[in-house]
């Protein structure tokens, strides 16, 4: 039957006035270091559907081995849990200030009480959490000596709900939807989410007319297709599943760029950022016409990676639910998965933790020779070193697609910003728009950009010939042979490559555009 209309999600917020309407952009893809604070102040109402697991850490000394087997004896001397899965993207959701509700199963034993007691504590509302008695909690259970992995044991059950328990999810799903901002599905197969990708798109209605996002992260995105996703977040391996092969080449971001219409296409999605670990992530925009958008994670050993993906996609829901421009929640949501990667286990990003690591990743104006000292060690390391140069006084979307197509060819990209007077004897007296402090702390926050530098020539031929790039890189509206740095890179060996242009997106015509009313 039908669910009645009150039902519909945001029903009660009609589309003209909803959160991301009615607050004002919040800002363009770099990142601003109070935008965790101003996203955690709009407080969001975010719904989250999906499997809860326990994920549970026994730790303690070992001595010996035991005469059973030759397995360490790990004498377990303390027991950590948190919330996992669909839980531990509530928690990070609520840690990060939306006001979240879980919508999950759990069943009747010490595993579900611990999970619901952990959600509390959160400050996550628990009322959309299902118990099913019949079925046992998911838990995964992490033993270490010391501070080695040595053994891991789960429990779950993938079987589907009986048709009392689906029905009464489905029912809490449709209480709590109701004036949502956003609904995140985060659907690892574990047996209760049957049947629910057709509810969503009933209560939810089509894409141009809810007033609420819709993200999906699923071991199946294809699932999902009949509620028609705003947004799916699938992983390299679930890439595959949807398309039917692995990502081929040695670039997976170039084969997922390629990919892009057809995971479109397959997910029903209207935007799909695929998240690649150690590569990062990578936007492909609800508009066909806009460039895809990348960011550049932080590495971090495996172990540390548990629940990263989670902190992700809580992030990335925030700032949508609130919105954000997609390029720049995509951005905010590697800055924080990056904050969780840096420790053990499953962990929970904050608006405070989030905030100073956008903060760090402005980072200062580097002076030449510490730049040149930084570029000595990372071309010791292997590392090829890019560089690139300009005015970069008002940020607009060229920018950025050439930035990230700049970090593409090396591993570190180096910024050089025009003084103020640069800028002034290039463009007129009436600029920089902006000061060299602000530019580069917006050219700094792009996860794209390693290190930024500052020049007051007309050129950057000496900053040039100090650090000595393995590239040289400039937008498309050059040619190598307009570049008077293409000499000196030449003549140190170094290589100049001409970056795509992005026509129509000028700062000149931007500003006049601004000045004419």
């Amino acid at each position: 039957m039908a669910a009645p209309e009150i039902a519909r999600c945001g029903t009660a917020t009609p589309p003209s006035t909803t959160l991301a309407s009615a607050t004002p952009p919040l800002t363009a893809a770099p990142l601003a270091a109070d935008l965790p604070a101003r996203l955690a102040a709009t407080a969001p109402r975010v719904v989250v559907l999906g499997d809860a697991v326990l994920d549970q850490w026994l730790t303690g000394p070992s001595r010996r081995l035991s005469r059973e087997a030759p397995v360490p004896v790990v004498e377990v001397d303390h027991t950590r849990g948190s919330p996992g899965a669909a839980a531990n993207t509530a928690a990070n959701l609520a840690a990060l200030g939306a006001r979240t509700e879980l919508v999950s199963v759990l069943g009747d034993d010490a595993d579900a009480a611990t999970v619901r007691e952990l959600l509390t504590s959160h400050g996550v509302g628990i009322d959309g959490v299902v118990t099913d008695p019949t079925r046992p909690t998911a838990a995964k259970r992490r033993v270490l000596a010391d501070d080695a992995l040595v053994a891991r044991f789960d429990t779950s059950s993938r079987a589907p709900l009986d048709a009392a328990a689906r029905e009464a999810l489905h029912a809490a799903l449709r209480r709590v939807v109701v004036g949502a901002d956003a609904v995140v599905v985060c659907d690892y197969d574990g047996g209760a989410l049957d049947g629910a990708a057709d509810l969503l798109g009933e209560l939810l209605g089509a894409p141009g007319q809810r007033a609420c996002r819709l993200v999906v992260d699923a071991h199946d995105p294809a699932r999902w297709a009949p509620a028609r996703p705003d947004v799916v977040t699938p992983n390299a391996g679930e890439v595959a599943r949807l398309l039917g092969r692995e990502l081929g080449g040695p670039d997976r971001v170039a084969a997922a760029e390629a990919a892009g219409p057809e995971l479109r296409e397959r997910s029903a999605a209207g935007a799909v950022v695929v998240t690649l670990d150690r590569d990062g992530a990578l936007l492909l925009p609800a508009d066909r016409d806009a460039p895809a958008h990348r960011t550049f994670a932080r590495p971090a050993p495996e172990a540390n990676t548990c629940g990263a993906g989670d902190t992700f996609t809580a992030a990335l829901v925030l700032a949508l639910a609130a919105g954000t421009p997609a390029a720049t929640a995509v951005e905010l949501a590697q800055a924080a998965a990056d904050v969780v990667v840096g420790r053990p286990g499953t962990s929970v990003c904050g608006t405070g933790e989030l905030a100073e690591r956008v903060a760090a990743a402005e980072g200062p104006l580097l002076d030449a020779t510490s730049l040149a000292a930084i570029v000595d060690e990372q071309r010791v390391a292997g590392r090829r070193v890019v560089f690139t140069n300009g005015c970069f006084d008002v940020v607009h979307r060229g920018h950025v697609a050439s930035l990230n197509q700049a970090k593409r060819l090396g591993d570190v990209l180096i910024v050089a910003l025009n003084s103020d007077d640069s800028v002034a004897r290039l463009k007129g007296p009436s600029r920089p728009v902006n000061s060299l402090a602000d530019r580069a702390a917006v050219i700094g926050a792009l996860s794209c950009v390693d290190h930024v530098t500052v020049f007051d020539d007309d050129t950057p031929a000496e900053l040039l010939e100090l650090l000595r790039p393995d590239v040289y890189a400039k937008g498309g509206d050059y040619t190598p042979e307009m570049l008077r740095e293409s000499a000196t890179v030449g003549a140190y060996g170094g290589r100049v490559v001409i970056l795509d242009y992005l026509p129509d997106r000028s700062t000149s015509a931007i500003v006049e555009r601004i000045r004419g009313g």
